[in-house]
């Protein structure tokens, strides 16, 4: 498994395993303490796992968390996903940085965001799992939920949205949203 920086998301990782395949199908790492400490990462300091399951074109996001935020690994575990995450940390060299993925289960990679990021995705396949590592239990207060098609962003979202949740669909522009923000 290798590490690498996302240089346009300040302390951002992708954590790329090396699946083994044969007839019987593939085998690989999808986490591992050692790489994760080997970017100043705390292996020990992600408290909750959780994965949502999600139909082609479904859009989940953008979200973020108030206060000390969250920091997050995710990977697609099965099909394929349109990953974003954008940087709203005011003293990130990266504010307002965005970058996109595409994460799958043929590869397993996995996305470290760090604390004080947005993150949204949407569903490229039929099925598409995601799972999520997350550093601190969820606290439904500190949720900020910002527009997916904030013309700020200029997220380049590739399918029309099939599904979104009540949140996301109300959620407010990026100004408001950052107005929200307790950094």
């Amino acid at each position: 498994m290798k590490a690498t920086e996302v240089p346009q998301i300040a302390g951002a990782y992708l954590f790329e395993p090396t699946p083994h395949t044969d007839e019987r199908g593939f085998f690989c790492r999808t986490f591992d303490a050692g790489v994760v400490r080997s970017v100043g990462l705390d292996p020990g300091a992600f408290v909750q796992d959780s994965v949502s399951r999600s139909a082609r074109g479904v859009l989940r996001g953008l979200h973020l968390r108030s206060g000390a935020g969250e920091a997050k690994l995710v990977r697609c575990s099965y099909g394929r996903i349109f990953d974003v995450v954008v940087d709203l940390r005011k003293d990130s060299p990266t504010y307002l940085g965005r970058a996109f993925f595409e994460l799958s289960d043929e590869t397993q990679t996995t996305l470290y965001i760090p604390a004080g990021c947005a993150h949204g995705f949407q569903a490229l396949t039929e099925t598409a799992d995601t799972s999520y590592r997350i550093d601190r239990p969820h606290d439904p207060a500190e949720d900020v939920t910002i527009a997916f098609d904030d013309p700020e962003l200029a997220i380049p979202w590739p399918l029309p949205v099939a599904s979104m949740s009540k949140r996301d669909r109300e959620a407010p522009s990026l100004a408001e949203a950052l107005q929200l923000k307790v950094s």
